[in-house]
């Protein structure tokens, strides 16, 4: 049947081109009404030529590069910088207070006394030079630079406890690697994987400290290895830049503000152009001077009250470029606003403008950008915080530090835990305040959600409550706050 009708439209081509024409104008016609407009070949998307293929061709290709571009935006870019600050100051802030679980209260004030002290940098840190707040603000930038880093547990001394860290680059994966350690593997990326594709170990190229590769790479087991990136496709196996959407703008952003900055120094600077009239030598004709002595430009500037004499016919021309900058001002505002939109941040969060702001729409904002950044604190806590604990708490145990007993047979006792982050200043303390007192007495908060909240552990700030209303009866000094229905 096709065949027929195929037959059928060259023969109508031959006689009447015109109405073959029609017909095929039709038919197009006809396809683009049953069709969705983004899968369209039309003419608004000729250009638009794409094919399907795994996560993981799909970046391989490009990571590099990506990560190459967004590193050069990182170093020489404000724009960059402001995104990735805001994902520093908020992701981690003034770090996490870990609150220790096990049925022991003893035990959890042992293990939350060594792990404030395991913190130190000459403690959690292989090199001795970062702290873990520290190294965990380097895992959200390189994150959102590299798109993840990795983490090498060591078991070495030289530390209140045997066990430290040592941060790699995403660069350090062997990408070259393809043989596996175990039959049946394959090695993708520098990363081995078994037959349902979950890593096994991780190949680690070995460089001097110079950067240059000295040896072989080495095949760490994945129990040893923290890799934090996010997976966004079940096919992907390596990071990409979380920076890769808005690599283009922010370099378009950054070419144009170098543009304009050199126009409007041009623009603050007077500057002359010397039309001649007359040549100062001539080589042909009868005669090959002008008449009178010739003067050159060549140096001059002007200064205050000068007095000069110019060249018979020549004119002086002053340069004067059309100045941009306050067009210049909305355009760069509306790159911003994108810019942070493609990361998911406000342009307030991102530019720390907040002159066309209001209470109502700095909350607003600050709501949207807080769920933003709860997804990076999320997988800083559960990915990469909470399997160093588990190890702490194991460095703790096998040193003999912290005495837990049957701690093999009741290790999920031992490593429960939970990590609150750092609270955020209010915008309006006072409103802040009322509705959490609100909250509070009509049962929609409890004491330990608001606590939460604001960093703190609940049970330590009744504690710490209660202190200071003891203290404050044994001083005779009335002070506010809840005490039991009466006042101090």
């Amino acid at each position: 049947m096709v065949k027929i009708i195929n037959v059928l439209e060259k023969f109508i081509e031959i006689i009447s081109p015109q109405t073959a024409c029609k017909r095929e104008a039709w038919r197009q016609q006809y396809h683009e009404l049953r069709n969705y407009d983004g899968g369209s070949n039309g003419r608004l998307n000729s250009a638009w030529r794409i094919h399907n293929e795994s996560g993981e061709n799909t970046d391989k290709a490009y990571r590099d590069i990506i990560r190459a571009r967004a590193r050069d935006l990182e170093r020489n870019s404000d724009l960059a910088r402001s995104v990735i600050s805001a994902y520093r100051r908020n992701v981690i802030g003034r770090g996490f207070t870990l609150q220790a679980k096990t049925d022991n209260p003893e035990i959890n004030e042992q293990l939350e006394k060594l792990w404030h002290e395991w913190n130190k940098a000459q403690n959690c840190d292989v090199t001795g030079t970062q702290s873990l707040n520290e190294m965990l603000r380097m895992a959200v930038q390189r994150k959102k630079v590299d798109g993840g880093i990795l983490f090498h547990k060591c078991w070495t001394d030289g530390g209140i406890l045997p066990f430290k860290l040592q941060a790699l680059e995403v660069d350090e994966l062997c990408a070259n690697q393809v043989k596996p350690s175990t039959k049946g593997n394959k090695v993708v990326g520098g990363i081995e994987y078994n037959a349902y594709n979950k890593p096994v170990g991780y190949w680690i190229s070995q460089y001097s400290i110079d950067g240059y590769e000295k040896t072989e790479p080495i095949f760490y087991p994945a129990s040893e290895i923290i890799f934090l990136f996010s997976k966004e496709r079940p096919s992907q196996c390596r990071e990409m830049s979380d920076l890769a959407p808005t690599i283009t703008r922010i370099r378009d952003c950054n070419e144009f503000i170098t543009a304009v900055s050199v126009k409007e120094r041009v623009a603050a600077c007077l500057a002359v152009f010397i039309k001649k009239a007359i040549p100062s030598v001539s080589t042909f004709g009868r005669n090959d001077k002008t008449a009178g002595e010739i003067k050159t430009y060549a140096g001059k500037s002007l200064s205050p009250g000068m007095i000069m004499e110019l060249n018979p016919g020549d004119e002086v021309q002053p340069v004067n470029p059309g100045n941009s900058g306050e067009d210049s001002t909305q355009f760069l505002k509306t790159q911003q606003r994108i810019i942070g939109a493609g990361q998911g941040l406000s342009y307030e969060a991102t530019s720390r403008d907040m002159s066309e702001t209001n209470y109502s729409s700095a909350r607003q904002s600050g709501i949207e950008d807080e769920l933003t950044y709860n997804e990076e604190i999320e997988l800083i806590k559960d990915r990469l915080l909470s399997e160093i604990y588990e190890s702490f708490v194991y460095a703790c145990y096998l040193s003999g530090m912290v005495i837990m007993p049957n701690f093999i047979s009741n290790k999920r006792n031992y490593t429960n835990h939970n990590f609150v982050a750092s609270p955020k200043k209010w915008i309006d303390p006072l409103k802040e305040a009322n509705a959490n007192k609100t909250a509070l007495e009509t049962g929609q908060k409890t004491f330990q959600q608001i606590s939460a909240e604001m960093g703190r552990d609940w049970k330590q700030q009744i504690d710490d409550m209660a202190a200071v209303s003891e203290y404050a009866k044994l001083k005779k000094v009335q002070i506010g706050g809840v005490t039991g229905g009466s006042e101090v």
